[in-house]
This record gives structure tokens, C-alpha cells and sequence, in this order.
């Protein structure tokens, strides 16, 4: 018989460091239904168009980001939170340097 397990993260936003005109991510989590991936963006730096093959949140740890999805575009601020449907087309742009938490629901 396995044990359960608790995983804790604390203060997700100092585990991955904004570095000049880049996109830097860091897989932080791997967890049953979950893996949270941390993404920190110069001010002006995006991810265009793309898809992801399993349902996402999204949510701005620090600074701000356009996230453009289903023909709008929403400005995230820290503690806001959008969720994504799978292989839906979005892009995400960084308005001032920034972080993100990806979390990227595997279902299993």
C-alpha cells in the first residue's frame, strides 16, 4: 500500500527570476491531475498563438499579461485566474516584467 503524500510549494513567484528581453519557465510540480510549470517574462516578451493538449489555469503571480483567447483579450493581474479549454488558440504577452503559474490539469 502507498502512503498518501501533501506537496508544498511556498511562495511560487521567488522559484523562477525574470532575465532580460527572455521567457524562462520552470517545472516546479509533476502531482497526480496536476503539473505547475512557472513562467517569469521581460516586460514586451510573449508566447504567440499556440495550443496546449490538456486544459490550463492560468494565474499572475507578479506584474501583468494580455491573455488573448476566443476573439478577446483579458489583462491578468496578480490573483486573477483564467481557465483554458484544451486546444484552445491563445497568446500570452507580458505588459512589465512578470510571472505566471501554469498549471496544466493531466487528469490522472
Amino acid at each position: 500500500m502507498t502512503a498518501l503524500q501533501m506537496t508544498d510549494l511556498s511562495d511560487l513567484a521567488h522559484l523562477v527570476s525574470v532575465q532580460p528581453e527572455a521567457t524562462v519557465s520552470r517545472t516546479v510540480l509533476r502531482a497526480e491531475g496536476t503539473n505547475v510549470v512557472l513562467f517569469a517574462f521581460d516586460a514586451g516578451e510573449e508566447l504567440r498563438e499556440h495550443t496546449a493538449a490538456l486544459p490550463v489555469l492560468l494565474q499572475t503571480l507578479e506584474g501583468a499579461f494580455d491573455i488573448t483567447a476566443a476573439g478577446r483579450t483579458v489583462t491578468l493581474r496578480p490573483g486573477d485566474l483564467i481557465h483554458l479549454q484544451t486546444r484552445l488558440p491563445h497568446a500570452v504577452k507580458a505588459l512589465e516584467p512578470s510571472k505566471l503559474a501554469l498549471f496544466l490539469l493531466t487528469g490522472n
